[in-house]
């Protein structure tokens, strides 16, 4: 729900930045409904000047990377979490900002679909888990989410470690950030990796659940020692091997081919 807060001349104008909004940025921020994976963005025209926001929203990682005070603020507090370079374009990212000034969603509804939440049951943490492990497929045939990520679980595999560990991200980001990345990946290699493979909600709601059952045991889990397994897997497999090459050494030949010809041609003599 939106509640234009502007004269109403002002909003044809911002109509096509709630598009762009709503496609491109929604996923990770609200306005005036709290954080979610960054900022909650309003009233941000009275914290940051224009031109300053045109900059970060272009290439946030280049103002931070010059070493911008507020920046690198911005960036410490949301769990140097990278916002991606933005693809659209600079005619774009003003109307944005021109939606953004104008537009508002009270944070009381999303506190009102908080207290609605259905409440996840074992059976949910469960599919989540084997979700996440890939013992279950995603229905649209997107990628298991343990060939990136590592969870420290008693009950998991080790994962990959090809993006950021996730046995904590339930208490950094929230149900709320979590599902919103879940839901609309803001990340452009996951956003490529789930084109037209989403996950659906009962997904969604699956892997969170798990997620936030493996934040809150995590200080009970113990990471997985698979040296102890290699190491008598290994010493396993060598008395195997020696086992069956002693059998072939029995099995050698014992005396000299040449010395049974040559008794055969002393005898024959």
């Amino acid at each position: 729900m939106v509640v234009w807060l502007g004269p109403v001349q002002n909003s044809s104008a911002a109509e096509p930045g709630e598009r762009i909004f709503q496609s491109t940025c929604s996923g990770c921020h609200s306005i005036g409904g709290g954080s979610i994976v960054g900022p909650d963005l309003a009233g941000v025209h009275d914290r940051r000047s224009q031109a300053w926001l045109e900059k970060f929203v272009k290439s946030s990682q280049s103002v931070i990377a010059g070493g911008d005070p507020d920046a690198i603020a911005v960036y410490e507090k949301f769990n140097k979490i990278p916002m991606p370079d933005s693809p659209i374009t600079a005619g774009q990212i003003k109307e944005v900002l021109a939606y953004i000034k104008v537009a508002n969603t009270p944070g009381e509804i999303q506190e009102e679909a908080k207290e609605q939440e259905k409440v996840a049951s074992k059976e949910d943490i469960v599919l989540g888990q084997k979700l996440f492990q890939g013992k279950i497929r995603f229905e649209n045939d997107g990628p298991t989410c343990i060939s990136c990520h590592d969870v420290k679980n008693d009950a998991v595999i080790g994962g990959g470690v090809l993006a950021r560990e996730l046995t904590t991200v339930f208490s950094k980001m929230g149900g709320t950030g979590v599902r919103a990345i879940l839901g609309k990946a803001p990340f452009p290699v996951m956003e490529h990796a789930y084109k037209d493979k989403a996950l659906s909600e009962t997904e969604i709601f699956s892997l969170v659940a798990f997620l936030q059952d493996a934040d809150e045991q995590h200080a009970y889990q113990q990471p997985r020692d698979y040296g102890t397994g290699l190491l008598l897997s290994g010493i396993t497999g060598a008395f195997i091997l020696f086992g069956f090459y002693s059998l072939l050494w029995l099995r050698r030949r014992k005396d000299s081919v040449n010395q049974k010809i040559y008794d055969r041609q002393v005898k024959s003599e």
